[in-house]
């Protein structure tokens, strides 16, 4: 795959977190979940084409919430909430206008109508030090 950056280097990194009910596509046949996994397909090969898309990935229903209190770790299994994170897109945008319309085009948004994006810029640098946070350069 081609790096991205070099060619769209003046464009800013965006990560859209996808949240959704845990329960919400239970009700999908077969057919219809079918569907709804090759319209993500094309949001992504859109996405790549447009040399918008860093990396994409779906998360696996298990795995735990990690907190540390006074008496320790605790480590919650994250599916005893209503809301789980579905996956991520990392992305390319000249704004966070731009980040936000690339993030209506989800398809969680048309199959669903509990689905939540979260759109965030991404920092590369602290000023304060200079570190430059590594990435797959």
């Amino acid at each position: 795959m081609f790096n991205n950056k070099i060619i769209f280097n003046d464009m800013k990194e965006y990560i859209l977190l996808i949240r959704n009910r845990i329960d919400s596509k239970a009700g999908f046949s077969p057919q219809v979940h079918l569907e709804f996994v090759n319209k993500c397909f094309v949001y992504i090969e859109g996405l790549q084409k447009e040399g918008k898309l860093l990396a994409a990935q779906p998360m696996i229903h298990e795995g735990v919430l990690l907190s540390r209190n006074p008496s320790g770790w605790e480590a919650i299994p994250f599916n005893e909430h209503n809301e789980i994170l579905v996956g991520y897109y990392h992305i390319l945008a000249d704004s966070l206008e731009e980040a936000i319309e690339i993030a209506k085009g989800n398809p969680e948004f048309t199959y669903t109508t509990t689905a939540r994006v979260e759109v965030r810029p991404l920092k590369m640098k602290e000023e304060s030090t200079g570190y430059v946070y590594p990435n797959n350069d």
